[in-house]
């Protein structure tokens, strides 16, 4: 199937955006502030899962099977469960979902977080959704035709400040790597606290608010929508080393910018 522009609505984008709509009316908004003790787990040290994250992916991906049958879906909480289905990201069609990113949010009552979904092909991500489901704000990007807010093609913007402002993205690097990093930005990056959400800090970028993101683990559901959505509207999201990236790869590590201009500098600051 074809896809163009939200501007002319094509059903693809129309279907996929109905679909969060109705997930997170159905299931992730009534939960939302309501979760009960048994309702939320670590499935790993540091990572929460709840049942609304269990029954958004299964909205999610029922539908999407629904939307382009001939794609093979990956969910954040299936692969959780079965890794294997990580392999072969850069074959084919592939839906990749994260039900809630920023699922810890979520989980304490708070925003930000948001229900996110990119559609690969042959490994290089085709379009991506970040939807709001407190604020009704989607994001879309479709690679070659741009990004766009509310189905308004939009241009990331600086915050034109003194110093850039910096979101580092450091929880999950040992105390030397952090250190290093705070060391490297101290008096040339005016650092800003993360929201815990790619699905908001990857608008942020684009929307004026933050200038770099520092991202230390990379996986395909919290960063292949947002890493278009940051190139489509004019900025930049690269590996350390400049080398595009891919959400096959598992290496970690990835920066992102407003401009690519500021990633230039950041990637100067940071690793030299």
């Amino acid at each position: 199937m074809p896809i163009t522009g939200p501007e002319t609505l094509h059903p693809l984008y129309a279907a996929v955006l109905s679909l969060l709509q109705d997930t997170a009316q159905a299931v992730v908004m009534p939960r939302f502030q309501s979760l009960a003790a048994h309702e939320i787990a670590e499935k790993s040290p540091g990572e929460i899962v709840t049942v609304a994250d269990r029954e958004a992916e299964e909205m999610l991906s029922e539908g999407l099977l629904a939307i382009l049958p001939e794609a093979r879906i990956v969910g954040e909480e299936s692969a959780e469960e079965n890794p294997g289905l990580l392999e072969g990201l850069d074959k084919g069609m592939v839906w990749i979902v994260d039900p809630i990113d920023g699922t810890s949010n979520f989980s304490e009552g708070k925003a930000p977080f948001a229900l996110m979904i990119a559609l690969l092909a042959d490994g290089e991500t085709e379009a991506g959704w970040m939807f709001d489901p407190v604020t009704g704000r989607i994001c879309h990007a479709h690679r070659r035709h741009g990004a766009f807010v509310e189905g308004d093609r939009i241009v990331s913007q600086a915050t034109r400040s003194e110093r850039p402002k910096t979101a580092l993205g450091m929880q999950f690097m040992d105390e030397a790597r952090r250190t290093e990093f705070a060391g490297r930005a101290e008096g040339k990056l005016d650092l800003v606290a993360i929201p815990r959400c790619a699905g908001e800090q990857y608008p942020r970028l684009v929307l004026g608010q933050h200038d770099i993101a520092l991202f230390e683990r990379i996986l395909p559901w919290d960063h292949a929508p947002g890493a278009l959505f940051v190139e489509e509207a004019g900025g930049k999201t690269a590996r350390p080393d400049g080398s595009a990236y891919r959400p096959a790869e598992r290496r970690p590590g990835l920066l992102s910018a407003a401009t690519p201009q500021l990633w230039d500098q950041a990637a100067e600051i940071l690793f030299d």
